[in-house]
């Protein structure tokens, strides 16, 4: 029996789709999916089966063009999870076609593809007419030799088992990377962080989710089977931690309740989660937070 194993990264502009896809082929909840931009910040891998192949996706943080220091740390963990893996898919939406940031991806990749299998899929088929994607996928491999183009829609399903057979057939040859029940390589406090910092930003909106960081501060496995778990909100100033908290506590309430409940699910256990909001004006520049969510501080200069 021939095993194959490897890493492809998802890459795209945010929002294009990469979390979605993650964990439609993983088939489990890894990358946090928010309607909001820029949601993924670390390399979250998922770790997906196919036949005798293990697929190790990169979740890799939408490439965009970077403003402050976690910007920077962002761009850079996205291109270093592209230049370290063995495939790359370059996720485009359909339905907004070559755009700006799609441009300076196609620039980098002429650089960081060289050597590389880079394959296209294009998502959100559902949400245009079939004679555009054919003209999408002409115009992008015009500009790029794709090693193979996919249409798909990440979040109904369409396309993906092709797209997960195609990756098996191309990784190379060598034994799994992974234990076969592992889903993903990241310690479970941080994907508990991530779940917890993902319905913060679905319940506050505007700037105030970026300017926030989530840490799973002890996790105390219960003799009855639950699970302890203590997290803390670290805002940037006063003002947000009254909003993070809101009114006599109501939207911590929620959200604590709201990530407990997705907890539960994943880990299949009962959670206690007990969540507090901390001011600390300068976590942005802080390289112990940016380890805490698996980036490097210095990408960020």
């Amino acid at each position: 029996m021939t095993t194959r194993a490897g890493f492809v990264a998802l890459i795209g502009e945010p929002n294009a789709g990469k979390s979605t896809l993650t964990n439609a082929m993983v088939g489990a909840k890894v990358s946090i999916v928010t309607h909001k931009v820029q949601t993924t910040r670390a390399r979250i891998r998922g770790v997906a089966m196919e036949g005798e192949a293990q697929i190790v996706f990169v979740d890799t943080p939408g490439l965009f063009r970077p403003r402050r220091r976690l910007d920077r740390a962002m761009v850079a963990a996205a291109w270093g999870g592209a230049a370290d893996a063995d495939i790359i898919v370059l996720m485009v939406e359909a339905h907004r076609g070559v755009t700006e940031g799609v441009e300076r991806i196609l620039e980098g990749l002429a650089e960081i593809g060289k050597g590389r299998t880079v394959a296209l899929a294009i998502n959100k088929i559902d949400r245009v007419k079939s004679e555009a994607l054919l003209v999408l996928a002409k115009t992008l491999n015009d500009r790029y030799p794709f090693a193979e183009t996919f249409m798909i829609s990440a979040e109904k399903g369409h396309g993906v088992p092709a797209l997960r057979k195609w990756l098996a057939g191309e990784l190379p040859e060598g034994p799994w990377l992974y234990p076969e029940d592992q889903i993903a390589d990241l310690p479970m406090r941080m994907i508990a962080a991530e779940m917890t910092r993902e319905k913060l930003t679905l319940r506050l909106h505007q700037e105030l989710p970026y300017q926030l960081t989530v840490e799973t501060e002890s996790w105390d496995e219960r003799k009855d089977g639950s699970a302890r778990i203590e997290q803390i909100v670290y805002v940037m100033r006063d003002g947000h931690k009254g909003i993070v908290l809101g009114h006599k506590g109501e939207t911590i309430k929620a959200v604590s309740k709201a990530a407990r409940e997705e907890l539960q699910e994943f880990l299949g256990r009962k959670v206690h989660l007990f969540l507090q909001v901390k001011v600390r004006p300068n976590w942005l520049e802080e390289s112990e937070r940016y380890s805490q969510m698996g980036l490097d501080f210095k990408d960020g200069n």
